[in-house]
């Protein structure tokens, strides 16, 4: 039997998404919770490694398990087990050819970034922060350039392990709310760093220190070099992932109470 889980997550405990070797990792958390309700060993798959510190409001993962739980029980068992860090939102059985991964369309993330003279300290790990005044509109500009089908390779971590850098930016924004700029991206998959150097690109932008054409040349360079350095994972969050309505999954906007997002306490 395969179930589906949502879950979110402060991902700043935790050295990232993914099982390192003496690491606290939320897979880890979520893997040791699942055994624990299974009483034997279950691996789950997650539909995008989020970094160390990242956050998520709708992470979807996966897993298999020959153990009979009502959906509620997987839900309450998880909570009651894990990191106080980590909540997981629902589960649901699903067809055996399920893949929380490979069977995502499109995954959304969204940056929040204070803007500010004064450092956070309420919001220390749940925002990033710079400094000096940004102007919205040159970003806008810019950040319109990475829609559609390009190379990111200029955005990517040397790290990276995608065999291809090529994505498919659907959507992008960059929105001002008081001292708060959100930043909203949208594509099929990312690269490693992707959304934290392209937030850091455009906030050079944003600060007067280069040009909207900045962007474009980057792009066009492919070199990871002549790019800005790599935002902080304080202000990121992977808010959601859209799936073929075949899987009957629920919707990210329906587990946020009409509309209501993190936005709502930050602004």
């Amino acid at each position: 039997m395969r179930l589906a889980l949502g879950i979110e997550y402060d991902g700043s405990p935790f050295s990232g998404w993914q099982i390192q070797p003496d690491a606290f990792t939320i897979q880890g958390e979520v893997e040791r919770g699942l055994s624990q309700i299974a009483a034997g060993p279950i691996r789950v798959f997650c539909a995008g490694r989020t970094d160390a510190g990242v956050h998520a409001t709708y992470q979807i993962v996966h897993f298999d398990t020959e153990v009979v739980r009502p959906s509620g029980a997987w839900v309450r068992g998880l909570n009651a087990l894990v990191s106080k860090n980590i909540s997981a939102l629902w589960a649901t059985e699903v067809a055996p050819d399920f893949h929380a991964r490979y069977s995502a369309l499109r995954r959304t993330y969204r940056y929040f970034l204070l803007n500010r003279e004064q450092r956070p300290a309420l919001l220390a790990k749940k925002i990033g922060w710079y400094h000096r005044t940004l102007d919205v509109q040159p970003m806008t500009l810019a950040a319109s350039t990475l829609i559609g089908q390009h190379d990111f390779s200029a955005f990517r971590s040397s790290e990276c392990q995608a065999k291809s850098p090529v994505r498919t930016v659907e959507a992008i924004s960059v929105r001002a709310f008081g001292d708060v700029i959100i930043f909203d991206i949208t594509a099929n998959a990312f690269l490693h760093h992707m959304v934290r150097n392209i937030v850091g690109t455009l906030v050079y932008i944003g600060a007067g220190k280069q040009s909207v054409d900045w962007m474009r040349e980057i792009l066009k360079s492919r070199d990871r070099s002549i790019a800005a350095p790599t935002f902080s994972p304080n202000g990121l969050y992977l808010i959601s992932v859209n799936y073929d309505p075949q899987w009957k999954l629920p919707d990210a906007r329906m587990l946020s109470g009409g509309g209501v997002d993190i936005a709502s306490f930050v602004v």
